[in-house]
């Protein structure tokens, strides 16, 4: 059977997301969007845990639990906050469990750390090493995954606080690392630049902190299982077996938030060859830019743009039905009641979000909206959009009338004007 996953996302107990994001919004949100299997995400905060353990329903023999036909792994993502190298880290991870139990060991070990009930996603003083050592104490049947990696902010390779590479951060522990979630502002291609990697499968999720499919699963994992269950996932992830770890579903990293350098308050956005011109410093402020996502890579990389290494999971870049439509109709709310009828018609036809943005042609399409929408659908789903990139904190824009991207546009100032 084929299972679309999404392990990484958050409750409402965590801050700035919606009141929705609990096992009932999220059940309701993540059939609309398609998903087999979501993370409950938020095991370590008590008033959640206390919801899981009261809603959720545990499948029998697989690892796995239930609510409303939707089925749920038990996850959460932690930030470690610590010293070394002269230089503070804060890292953040997804923590992956198969059982209620070791969520009740993992809790009580790390309420030693931090305050568990301060945020859906806890600060811990403790080291990444010690947080996988930790964990790997309690079950070996845990799955650590390093999250969003090249974030600026809280990820091994950020460069507000990062690593050069898995092993400087996770030590000894690296060992019983395999995982590393990609993240929004970087995709498949841009990682396979970086040799070190190649031995770690890279997974993708939402990080979302609400219950909309516009957010639920943008990122997601793609399996054809034998059987549904946690040691199944775990084996094809660890194993990186393409038989049943089929893809993963990004969004195009331009799209992301930190894919290029700048500074959201100064409206500066740079590639990475401008910002090594101006030495790092932004030209209207006079303080640090923000070194988005692709810098790193390009610090990092040892292979050129375009290499594929042999057992790569391959990747499908789309993009939310509800942005689709919002900016092929020009509409610029975030919540706009035009684009959700627009969304709900194409829902109601055609069953699920994902159906929708992989499956059904330009002609079945056309018969439920607009032309210019259906289009727009499929040169997503063809690869057919250029994006004005994100930076600092800004989403980045896509461009479906294959004009000329503008600098002026997303905020990008010429070199010559300063």
């Amino acid at each position: 059977m084929q299972v679309i996953a999404d392990f990484h996302l958050h409750s409402k107990y965590s801050r700035a997301t919606s009141k929705d994001m609990d096992i009932i919004g999220l059940s309701r949100g993540s059939k609309l969007k398609g998903l087999q299997l979501i993370g409950t995400g938020d095991f370590t905060h008590p008033k959640y845990f206390a919801e899981l353990k009261s809603k959720l329903e545990e499948v029998p023999d697989t690892g796995l639990f239930s609510y409303d036909k939707m089925h749920f792994m038990l996850t959460s993502e932690v930030c470690t906050i610590f010293e070394t190298a002269g230089k503070s880290r804060r890292v953040h991870h997804i923590i992956h469990a198969p059982s209620i139990e070791i969520v009740e060991q993992v809790n009580e070990l790390l309420s030693k750390y931090g305050k568990l009930a301060s945020d859906g996603r806890p600060m811990l003083r403790i080291s990444a090493a010690g947080l996988v050592e930790l964990l790997m104490g309690v079950s070996k049947d845990i799955m650590i995954t390093a999250a969003h990696i090249w974030t600026p902010y809280f990820s091994v390779f950020g460069s507000k606080s990062g690593f050069n590479s898995v092993d400087e951060c996770y030590e000894d522990q690296t060992k019983n690392i395999f995982s590393l979630e990609t993240g929004l502002s970087s995709d498949p291609q841009m990682n396979w630049r970086f040799s070190k990697l190649d031995k770690y499968t890279l997974l993708s999720n939402s990080d979302s902190h609400s219950a909309t499919p516009w957010r639920l699963g943008r990122e997601a994992n793609v399996f054809e299982l034998d059987k549904f269950t946690f040691k199944q996932i775990y084996d094809a992830i660890r194993s990186k077996d393409k038989k049943k770890f089929l893809y993963t579903v990004e969004v195009d990293p331009n799209y992301g938030k930190y894919h290029f350098d700048g500074h959201k308050d100064c409206n500066i956005s740079m590639s990475p060859e401008e910002t090594k011109k101006l030495g790092g410093i932004c030209p209207r402020c006079k303080r640090k830019l923000v070194i988005g996502v692709l810098n790193r890579v390009e610090q990092l990389a040892d292979r050129p743009d375009g290499f594929m290494p042999k057992d790569a999971i391959p990747f499908k870049s789309l993009l939310p039905l509800y942005e689709i439509i919002s900016f092929a109709t020009g509409t610029a709310s975030l919540y706009s009641k035009k684009v959700i009828d627009i969304e709900n018609k194409l829902l109601d036809r055609f069953g699920s979000e994902f159906n929708i943005l992989l499956n059904v042609s330009r002609e079945e399409l056309a018969k439920v909206v607009d032309e210019k929408i259906a289009d727009s659908i499929i040169k997503i789903r063809e690869g057919k959009v250029k994006f004005i990139p994100g930076y600092d904190g800004v989403y980045g824009k896509p461009i479906f009338d294959g004009s000329k991207i503008d600098k002026y546009s997303s905020g990008q100032k010429d070199l010559k004007e300063f």
